[in-house]
Parts: C-alpha cells; sequence; structure tokens
C-alpha cells in the first residue's frame, strides 16, 4: 500500500534538504526544472535526477512508494507544485523544494558540477568499476557517489589488470585506479578528486572528510587525528568480509555515515570522565 502523502509537508526548506542529503535516508530528489533550463544550467543539486513534469503518470510508476520524494524548480512554483500534487494525490510522500534552485543557490548550498557528471555517468542508474578487495579509497569513492551524484549508482569490483578491460566492455567509469581521471592526484586521493571534480570542495565537512579519509588511505595519519582509526576499522572490515566487496561497502558505509554525521553535527561535542553533575 502506498505511503500517505499527508506523512510530509508540502514544502521542504533548502536546509532541510541538505541535512537530509549524505545520510542514508535521504529523500529521492527529482529536477523537473523545463528541459532548455536544465540542460542550459552548470549545476544540480545533489543526487538529483531530471524528470519531464508533464510525464509525471509514466515515470511515477518507477519510484518506490515508502521513500520520500523531493520535487525542484526553477523557483518552486507551478512546475514543481502541480507534480508534487499529482504524486501526492497517488499516495506518494512528495513534497516541494521551496523556492526552488533559485532559493537552494541562495542560500549558498552545495551543486554538483552537471558537465563532468554528465560525461562521466551519462546514465541512471550509473555504472562504475574499480579494484576488488576495498580497504578505504575504494569505499569512501563509492560512498561519496550514492550519497552525492546517484543514490542508484552500482559499483564493480574486478581484478586490477581487468578495471580497463571491463569499463570498456560494459560503459562503467573506472576509479582509483592509475591511469584514469578519477585517482589519486600527488598526495591526494580519488575522494580528493572526485569532490574537486564534481564541485563538492565547498563543503567543510566532505572537506575535513576528505583529509581524514587521505591520512588513511597515504599512511599520514599526522593530518588528522581520526585517520588512524579510520585505517584501522577499514583494515579490520576488510578482514572481516574476504571476499564479498559488496558486503563490505554495507558495513564501510556506515562508518563514512557516522563520520559525517559528526563532521556536519558534532565535531565540537567533548567527553570528560568523570562525568560533571548537569
Amino acid at each position: 500500500m502506498l505511503a500517505s502523502s499527508l506523512a510530509s509537508p508540502f514544502f521542504v526548506t533548502p536546509q532541510q534538504l541538505w541535512h537530509a542529503i549524505g545520510t542514508p535516508n535521504a529523500p529521492v530528489i527529482l529536477d523537473v526544472r523545463r528541459r532548455e533550463v536544465y540542460d542550459g544550467s552548470d549545476a544540480i543539486i545533489p543526487t538529483a535526477r531530471w524528470c519531464a513534469f508533464d510525464r509525471v503518470a509514466s515515470w511515477s510508476e518507477e519510484l518506490d512508494p515508502s521513500t520520500p520524494i523531493v520535487i525542484a524548480c526553477k523557483a518552486g512554483h507551478e512546475l514543481s507544485q502541480s507534480t508534487a500534487a499529482h504524486l501526492r494525490a497517488a499516495g506518494f510522500r512528495a513534497g516541494v523544494l521551496h523556492d526552488g534552485y533559485a532559493g537552494w543557490v541562495g542560500a549558498g548550498l552545495p551543486t554538483i558540477a552537471k558537465a563532468p557528471l554528465d560525461r562521466l555517468a551519462p546514465q541512471r542508474p550509473s555504472l562504475w568499476v574499480t579494484r576488488r578487495r576495498p580497504k578505504i579509497d575504494r569505499i569512501a569513492c563509492p560512498w561519496l557517489i550514492r550519497r552525492f551524484l546517484d543514490r542508484e549508482a552500482r559499483v564493480l569490483f574486478v581484478d586490477p589488470p581487468e578495471v580497463a578491460a571491463t569499463a570498456r566492455e560494459t560503459g562503467a567509469t573506472p576509479f582509483d585506479i592509475e591511469g584514469v581521471e578519477l585517482s589519486h592526484d600527488g598526495e591526494r586521493c580519488s575522494f580528493d578528486t572526485m569532490l574537486r571534480l564534481f564541485g563538492l570542495e565547498s563543503d567543510l565537512s566532505l572537506t575535513r572528510l576528505a583529509l581524514i579519509v587521505r591520512g588513511a588511505d597515504t599512511a599520514r595519519p599526522d593530518i588528522a587525528p581520526e585517520a588512524a582509526g579510520l585505517h584501522a576499522v577499514s583494515l579490520g572490515l576488510s578482514a572481516l568480509a574476504g571476499d564479498d566487496d559488496h558486503g563490505l561497502l554495507r558495513n564501510g558505509f556506515l562508518v563514512y555515515d557516522g563520520l559525517f554525521a559528526w563532521l556536519r553535527h558534532a565535531a565540537a561535542e567533548r567527553h570528560n570522565w568523570p562525568a560533571k553533575a548537569a
């Protein structure tokens, strides 16, 4: 049975949506700007995918009724509101991004650079390939992809010599292997490269997370005090997972979800013992 639309607000503020993005419970974000407006823009809201507002009856059949939906158009007026109204009438938990893209940009919130995303991941769901037996960077990168680029992205893990051939045969985007665009750049990791390429370096929490990943992945725990802990936990999870790379992703995502939430909301919190009376 479809979830009741009454369980969700009609309007969602940019700040509310941003706080949900990057978490495992983020809503599906649908961009219903007119096609010429979408094509002429250079940025999208993280994880947003374009849908034709006048074909809602067709593409809504593919939506998961259990997942909240946020509709975004140019300014939060007729296109997003009429689309959300159709979805709510069908029982979906659909809301409208207040003031649309204008409100998002006006709030100074991060966007994804559309040109490199369209070039490297032109299809949805997108397909990516890297070396099997991931440890740190090859878990951090898929986490970034699914939390900020494409929530339905699929990742293939193969032997290192087979990455290039698999990319050619399947159309998957290779990452974290020598000789490809999405890889290490000097002292910086593939995670750093993705942040820069897709325009996410503006978010302080993500750049701090990149420093932790870099320290753990390149044996430089001195650059971030959390790097040694990430290194230890990552290797421990890898030892438990064996060849179950996708099981390792599921467990590893919990680590990055926790780190990102800590950086966003709790990095200043301190704990002491014995506890002091309130």
